[in-house]
């Protein structure tokens, strides 16, 4: 009479469960990301959730009380910001990846200088990030200004929420032209580079990467660190990052 009764209970019994990982990354980082949790997930059978943004929106999330485990963000500005207001363990804290900054028109666009930019804008309209707040904005002004374009382009700048949006009013000819990550013309196959902006014309394009103070499973630990090994390491690169030793 006893058998039944203890084949109930281990069939109700609870089993392991796997980690769910959240993950706050900046936009320009989904097309690499999306491949790398998904092998991820495939050989751990953890969940791994991803929440694209501009860094300046995620990292404010943050701040707020947002639940996430890691945070990727495309400038040391807004990793720097979460850091200050003690979200982020700082011990976890590493520079991941690099970029380039480029110009980027629909189809295959012939190659050109950036300091052609006005000629070639004409009184059509110039896709950016947002420029006060949005990484990818804040290096394509900077870089504008660096080559004294800024004032000639800048009435005509439409900005967007991130950089993947902004790719896609190039992508869909909503915009002749558009300020993007290397990484973002890589993964859109409806643009190609006019130009790219010159290393000395910005800050370096660091995505520094971190766990959250509130990050609560230790597999959270153990997928920041794959970032910087194989196969991530390759399907960065594959897409146009580089990655940092």
């Amino acid at each position: 009479m006893r058998m039944p009764l203890i084949a109930a209970l281990i069939a109700i019994a609870p089993t392991a469960m796997a980690d769910e990982i959240t993950v706050f990354a900046a936009a320009s980082l989904k097309t690499a990301l999306d491949e790398i949790a998904a092998g991820w997930q495939e050989s751990s059978g953890d969940t791994v959730v991803v929440s694209y943004a501009g860094s300046s929106a995620l990292a404010k999330q943050i701040q707020q009380g947002a639940p996430a485990d890691l945070f990727i963000s495309a400038s040391t500005g807004w990793m720097d910001a979460v850091q200050d207001s003690g979200d982020i363990d700082p011990a976890t804290r590493r520079d991941l990846l690099g970029n380039t900054l480029v110009l980027i028109g629909t189809g295959t666009p012939a190659a050109a200088a950036p300091a052609d930019l006005p000629r070639l804008l004409g009184d059509a309209k110039l896709a950016m990030a947002m420029v006060d707040s949005v990484p990818a904005g804040q290096y394509g002004k900077e870089a504008l200004t660096f080559l004294g374009l800024w004032d000639a382009v800048a009435p005509q700048v439409a900005q967007a929420d991130n950089v993947r949006a902004a790719l896609k009013l190039v992508a869909t000819g909503e915009a002749p032209l558009g300020i993007v990550y290397g990484s973002d013309a890589t993964a859109e196959p409806a643009v190609g580079i006019v130009a790219t902006f010159p290393a000395d014309s910005h800050k370096p394009i660091t995505y520094p990467a971190a766990l959250t103070e509130g990050a609560d499973t230790p597999q959270a630990a153990a997928f920041l660190a794959s970032l910087s090994q194989e196969p991530a390491r390759s399907i960065f690169e594959a897409q146009g990052f580089t990655v940092v030793p």
